[in-house]
């Protein structure tokens, strides 16, 4: 991984720091620290990440939809090899399924820790995976957590102060069913990143580096076809459901296996919209940059 950072061209300081910090606070063999199944490629918000992380900083990602927030997130998990402990928000989620409960065990009330009560005490990354799908006062029990306290104060227990090595990475999607602003109190906790659409370069890489056997002419067009909808999206012709990169993804994961790219992509990216009169748009772009008639296979022998 300090490889890829060095082929990024991050900043030498950046990646001589992040060496430092692995040497005396990694965790290598620990089951929580994953190596993650992607790439994240844009320099210069990893080296603001990094240098965030590094200064003991909590982030907060935003951006729109198939920018590798995600990715993103669990690449710097790994680079700085602390055990990750990933939470899921939406509109039900409480104090308690953060901090943790009171629950029976053995015939006997014990408290039952929650992922970032687990985090705090284990130096661990929280990733909060769309932070402002939650309701904004069950997420303000975190606030003592995020600020300069660094501390998880339990009603009738001990107060817990968070290990050095704790970091909180937020994600969040604006004009999601479902999302709110993000109230002035929880923003200020974090160093905040705008994380841009990806580009025809950083798709390139990313695409090169998981599928080495993928034709160059296809590869080509399946990035032509992925940023003329995103274009698109930008320019309000379509939403952003079929502007999916896990989609694009998957739909090539699917031809390595046998199935046309025409019929792939149909599953992968076009049929992710509901819309018919979008959904023709979306067709219309597949069919102006792919063939439906391919024969020959689009990945090297």
């Amino acid at each position: 991984m300090i490889k890829y950072l060095q082929e990024e061209k991050i900043d030498e300081n950046l990646i001589k720091q992040l060496e430092e910090y692995r040497k005396n606070h990694g965790l290598a063999n620990n089951d929580r620290v994953i190596k993650p199944e992607y790439k994240y490629y844009g320099k210069e918000v990893l080296e603001q990440a990094i240098a965030a992380l590094l200064a003991g900083k909590n982030i907060l990602l935003t951006g729109a939809k198939a920018t590798g927030k995600n990715v993103l997130s669990s690449n710097l998990s790994y680079l700085f090899q602390r055990p990750t402990y990933n939470v899921s928000f939406h509109v039900n989620t409480d104090s308690a399924s953060l901090i943790g409960a009171d629950t029976f065990k053995n015939g006997e009330v014990v408290f039952r820790k929650g992922p970032i009560t687990e985090a705090a005490e284990n130096g661990g990354f929280a990733i909060l995976d769309e932070i402002n799908m939650a309701k904004n006062e069950a997420i303000s029990v975190l606030h003592a957590t995020l600020d300069h306290r660094r501390i998880i104060d339990l009603s009738g227990y001990d107060k817990i102060a968070l290990d050095p090595n704790t970091r909180f990475i937020a994600t969040m999607n604006y004009g999601y069913v479902g999302t709110r602003e993000l109230n002035e109190a929880l923003s200020s906790r974090f160093m905040i990143i705008n994380v841009p659409n990806i580009t025809s370069d950083n798709l390139d890489k990313l695409l090169a580096d998981n599928f080495p056997t993928l034709k160059e002419k296809y590869r080509k067009a399946f990035i032509d076809l992925f940023i003329s909808l995103q274009t698109k999206s930008e320019n309000n012709e379509i939403s952003t459901k079929s502007v999916d990169l896990r989609g694009l993804i998957g739909a090539i994961e699917t031809i390595k296996i046998g199935l046309s790219p025409y019929q792939a992509l149909m599953m992968g990216l076009v049929n992710k919209s509901f819309d018919e009169f979008e959904r023709q748009i979306v067709l219309d772009t597949l069919k102006s940059k792919i063939p439906t008639d391919i024969t020959e296979s689009v990945f090297d022998e």
